[in-house]
């Protein structure tokens, strides 16, 4: 069975966009998942990395600098190599880049990595709603950041009117055609969003203290509810007949806009591919992951979606039209747009 490999998310931002309030967010809301954090500080001071410390399971922190200026990877590489070792037990790392990166740098850097535990987990790029337009002025990069993310947090959301939120939501669809843009208020998002939570159970209670997770339960119950996080919406999606790539690689490349996330099992019925297909989506980023069935799984594609503003009925129906009623028509080169997204 193929081992599944930790991703690696970049979060990147300019300052005071709310990077480490989104990180302490991600940390507190967890669930059982063990998260290592890069916290890249500009300057000597490492406040962020401070503000974060014993909130996250492994944590190394860079100051004095920012990372993406490196001449190669093999910086970058030690850390990931350290978050990475299995005695860590990471399931997710995050790195928080300084508010002067260039994120495509970080990315070159985490795909150039020769590290086989790690793959690129994609570019979430936070936005202050109610200073954007003076990030813009100041920073007119923070377009090319924008046009490459995966997902776009629109934070401090709360802070503007709805008339002038829905004209920024507008600027950034201009600016990144088809990316998803979640407006958030004190980076609160749903951490499925970037990665699969772990039920906390699934903890070991035997190395368990209390933790900031812990602390913070009480704030379940403050009313977040009627925040704009509370807008995101699940669609699930399960079919015993198996997908037909060319149809379901269509389904993907069209995915709607608000859609900002897909997860689960995909069952091919071509000769030679039908082993199972796990498939994570954020974004325009798009990952398959080979393994092999269990005795006792039920051999069927099993896929949740979860996005705002969405269609449900008009999902299930795309993906009805991706079945495949004659898989043993369908030749193995139908899987090569698949195989072009699976991890080997």
């Amino acid at each position: 069975m193929a081992k599944r490999q930790i991703p690696v998310i970049v979060l990147a931002g300019f300052l005071g966009s709310g990077k480490t309030t989104l990180l302490n967010h991600l940390l507190s809301r967890s669930g059982g998942s063990r998260i290592g954090a890069v916290v890249n500080d500009f300057g000597s001071i490492e406040i962020d990395a401070m503000s974060v410390a014993g909130q996250v399971d492994s944590m190394v922190s860079l100051g004095n600098g920012c990372l993406c200026c490196a001449v190669d990877t093999s910086e970058l590489d030690g850390f990931l190599d350290r978050l990475a070792r299995p005695a860590a037990r990471i399931d997710v790392i995050v790195i928080e880049a300084s508010g002067l990166a260039e994120p495509q740098e970080l990315i070159r850097m985490i795909l150039a990595s020769d590290n086989k535990n790690i793959v690129y987990g994609g570019l979430v790029e936070v936005i202050d709603a109610a200073e954007f337009s003076g990030t813009r002025a100041r920073h007119p990069e923070l377009d090319r950041h924008v046009g490459i993310a995966d997902l776009v947090v629109l934070n401090k959301a709360d802070r503007i009117g709805d008339a002038a939120r829905e004209s920024l939501l507008a600027t950034l669809a201009e600016l990144a055609p088809g990316t998803p843009v979640v407006p958030a208020s004190y980076g609160r998002i749903d951490p499925e969003l970037l990665f699969d939570r772990k039920p906390r159970e699934e903890r070991n209670e035997a190395i368990l203290q209390l933790s900031f997770e812990d602390l913070c339960a009480a704030d379940e119950e403050d009313g977040h509810d009627g925040h704009l996080h509370a807008a995101y919406e699940s669609v699930e999606f399960i079919s015993d007949e198996p997908m037909h790539p060319r149809r379901l690689m269509d389904f993907l490349d069209r995915r709607p806009e608000g859609l900002y996330r897909i997860k689960g099992f995909v069952h091919f019925g071509v000769a030679g591919h039908r082993n199972k297909f796990t498939v994570h989506a954020v974004g325009d980023f798009l990952r398959f992951y080979r393994s092999a069935w269990t005795r006792s799984e039920r051999r069927a594609t099993q896929l949740v979606m979860i996005g705002s503003g969405i269609d449900a009925a008009a999902l299930r129906a795309g993906l009805d039209a991706c079945r495949d009623t004659a898989p043993q028509d369908t030749d193995e080169h139908s899987m090569w747009g698949v195989l072009r997204y699976a991890q080997s």
